[in-house]
């Protein structure tokens, strides 16, 4: 009963902190039950999984409603993550739990090392950041359009914009997508580390529609996923249970309440848990 409450916080804080930063929870669940729980690697990537599908079930309801993710772009990038999602279940069983633990702790450090990069400058809050974001301009010339998208597809990727910003490198976000498929299998993860940068960086999307968006995606790559675990029997029925309860329930916190939350504190707070965690990992990946 202890373990499961345990199970049940633990969740909670790591829904929170997916909602909210658009990854779904999953780099905090894996390490979580592997360190804290002692649940096997490869099992508490199974477990992670299914919370990431809770993480999305909860929070991508919100923003659809609020229509800020962008559902038709957001359907169309996952069908090339989904087509990663099943080539990462195929191999994810022949890779070494040393080896996982390797590319999860490498992972944790470049996530890290990404958000204290982006640190410098920023607002407060997601309702601060909305409203400073630059503008892009629905319409650029004829000659940008048809360098970044190619003339038969202009018109497919303005149905693929809104107002306020316009859909950019697509083939390059969609090739970019299967590899956050491979990743979201092998490490249960959402896979929203790689596509929100991705979306907001590469492809011109405001940030808290990425975030969005890459909330809306992250459950359906994840239940393409853990359908191979679950065939494998890599998902472990008593831990997903209270860990999944405490991720939906802290997801919905988290969408409900990201336009008052200061995003420094929270940014370097989640940083200092993932150079722990990345440090903890690597000690088990070299057999420490």
């Amino acid at each position: 009963m202890g373990v499961g409450l345990l199970m049940v916080g633990g969740g909670l804080v790591a829904g929170v902190f997916g909602s909210l930063l658009g990854l779904g929870g999953g780099i905090l669940i894996v390490p979580l039950l592997n360190l804290g729980f002692g649940l096997p690697l490869r099992e508490a990537v199974g477990v992670s999984l299914i919370c990431v599908i809770m993480t999305s079930g909860a929070s991508a309801a919100v923003y659809l409603e609020r229509d800020v993710a962008n559902l038709r772009l957001g359907m169309l990038l996952e069908l090339f993550t989904a087509a990663g999602a099943v080539l990462g279940g195929a191999v994810a069983f022949l890779v070494d739990q040393h080896w996982l633990a390797a590319l999860f702790a490498g992972l944790l450090v470049y996530v890290a090392w990404t958000m204290i990069r982006s640190a410098g400058g920023q607002p407060q809050t997601l309702e601060a950041a909305a409203a400073l974001e630059p503008a892009i301009d629905p319409s650029p010339g004829p000659r940008d359009a048809i360098e970044e998208t190619g003339p038969a597809s202009v018109g497919f990727v303005d149905r693929l914009s809104r107002s306020g910003y316009r859909v950019r490198r697509l083939r390059l976000g969609a090739a970019i997508g299967v590899v956050a498929g491979v990743l979201s299998a092998l490490l249960g993860i959402g896979g929203g580390i790689v596509k929100v940068p991705t979306m907001h960086l590469l492809m011109g999307l405001p940030l808290r529609v990425a975030t969005a968006t890459s909330n809306l995606m992250i459950g359906i790559t994840a239940s393409t996923s853990a359908i191979v675990y679950l065939l494998r029997g890599g998902i472990d029925p008593y831990a997903v249970g209270p860990t999944a309860v405490g991720v939906f329930i802290g997801a919905a916190i988290g969408s409900r309440t990201a336009h008052r939350i200061d995003l420094r504190v929270l940014r370097w707070l989640f940083v200092a848990v993932l150079l722990f965690t990345a440090f903890k990992m690597a000690q088990q990946a070299v057999g420490a």
